[in-house]
């Protein structure tokens, strides 16, 4: 007698893999919800005096002072008057140094801004010129 061959009309070839894709399906998962999520910070420009600036640099430092983000902007014209910088970092209590760039004048002093990240995607934060240089 010759041993029955097994009947592989009723499975279809997906079940075999079904294992294999529900690991990766859970790899993904695991893989995205330990990843540091994407915040937006955005500046709104407020006050008088932004009509001369030509630059922004946005620097984002830790707590021991060392810059985990860096990002200029340049305008040809005033800038608008929200700038949007995107940057992933964990929740937690940073500060923020925004050099301001003006043609044709003398270097400002950064302008100093404590920034706490928590959960929120968006951080809104306004930005003013000092009165006097």
């Amino acid at each position: 007698m010759e041993p029955e061959a097994k009947p592989t009309r009723g499975r279809h070839p997906l079940l075999r893999r079904l294992p294999l894709l529900a690991l990766v399906g859970v790899g993904l998962w695991l893989w995205r919800a330990t990843e540091t999520p994407e915040h937006s910070l955005v500046w709104r420009l407020d006050g008088a005096g932004w009509s001369a600036v030509r630059g922004l640099e946005f620097q984002v430092t830790g707590p021991d002072g060392q810059t985990l983000k860096r990002e200029e902007h340049f305008f040809p014209a005033a800038p608008p008057s929200e700038v949007t910088v995107k940057v992933d970092l964990p929740e937690g209590s940073y500060r923020a140094l925004i050099f301001v760039k003006e043609p044709g004048q003398p270097s400002r002093p950064p302008l100093v801004e404590g920034l706490t990240i928590g959960e929120e995607p968006y951080i809104l934060k306004t930005l003013r010129l000092p009165a006097s240089r």
